[in-house]
């Protein structure tokens, strides 16, 4: 009897310790990034996508796969996008979230990690907001460093997997600040990379930033893990010294670009040897057939939509 007891007593024990596990992980820190899941192998380039999270859902990212083999059809997913604004009264760049980013980062539980778990990373762009500041014009290295801290803080906080630099809109000279110089986005990349060492930093190639990459014997490029071209339907090698395996040329829109040119920018990837090829504005249509247009060229498979 003593026995039957104590096994009843372990029991109970036990099953307290498990529904107190289940309450742990559902009240987990938003900043826990979910441990990526086993995703399928697929062999070809790195494949990104843009998602304007004003008008469309992060999780339509996880919705496409390769008909054979079943891997993912992107492998980068972007929030697009955060923004640097300047704060007038303490004269400072600042990150600010809009509305529907916020909203994003406030529920990364259904947002972010569904893609995490198919093994597919999630990276926060920063575009300018026509304010002044932007990433070529802090005016010292502390400057530069404190911005760098906020990035590297939201990516540790929502548990993200790293930056992507959009140097577009910041209207520099806007509020008094300064005109873009040489040393600004050096320190700030620098700064960045020491923060977050095993973390995505991206460069969308353009603005001036893009050709301020070098500064007092040190050149930042190679702290970035990819570059790529921002004119959708074209083709440019983004002039940064990065290998060809961290490089896209090619940058199409889901819907936007003709399937023609899709194909034939994918084509293109593969016969001259890069490693990424960039997808801009996936929303939520079915858009199997624009996207299997590159992932044939890239993957030797069309790509399969589930709602």
């Amino acid at each position: 009897m003593l026995n039957l007891v104590r096994h009843r007593v372990r029991t109970a024990a036990l099953a307290l310790s498990a529904i107190a596990a289940l309450a742990f992980g559902a009240t987990a820190p938003a900043g826990a990034a979910a441990a990526p899941g086993p995703a399928p192998k697929k062999q070809g380039p790195t494949s990104v996508a843009y998602v304007e999270v004003n008008d469309h859902s992060m999780l339509n990212v996880g919705k496409y796969t390769l008909a054979n083999g079943g891997g993912n059809a992107f492998d980068v997913a972007v929030i697009f996008a955060a923004n640097i604004n300047y704060n007038t009264d303490t004269k400072t760049a600042c990150l600010h979230f809009n509305e529907n980013v916020q909203r994003v980062l406030d529920n990364v539980a259904t947002e972010v990690r569904p893609l995490q778990r198919k093994g597919i990373k999630v990276v926060l762009s920063v575009l300018g907001n026509h304010q002044g500041a932007g990433f070529a014009n802090f005016p010292s290295q502390q400057a530069a460093s404190a911005f760098a801290k906020q990035l590297s803080d939201a990516v540790s906080k929502y548990g993200l997997d790293g930056i992507d630099f959009d140097d577009e809109y910041a209207k520099y000279g806007t509020n008094g600040t300064g005109m873009p110089n040489s040393s600004s986005f050096v320190h700030l990349v620098t700064a960045l990379r020491a923060n977050m060492p095993n973390k995505i930093i991206s460069l969308y190639n353009i603005g001036p930033s893009a050709s301020r990459l070098s500064y007092g014997g040190v050149d930042v490029s190679s702290k970035f893990d990819y570059a790529w071209n921002p004119y959708y339907g074209t083709w440019q090698v983004p002039g940064i010294a990065l290998p060809k395996s961290k490089l896209s040329p090619a940058a199409v829109e889901i819907g936007g670009t003709s399937q023609g040119t899709v194909a034939g920018l994918a084509r293109r990837t593969v016969r001259e040897g890069y490693g990424v090829y960039l997808t801009y504005n996936l929303d939520g249509n079915d858009r199997s057939a624009d996207v299997s247009a590159f992932t044939r060229e890239l993957y030797g498979s069309d790509a399969v939509y589930t709602p």
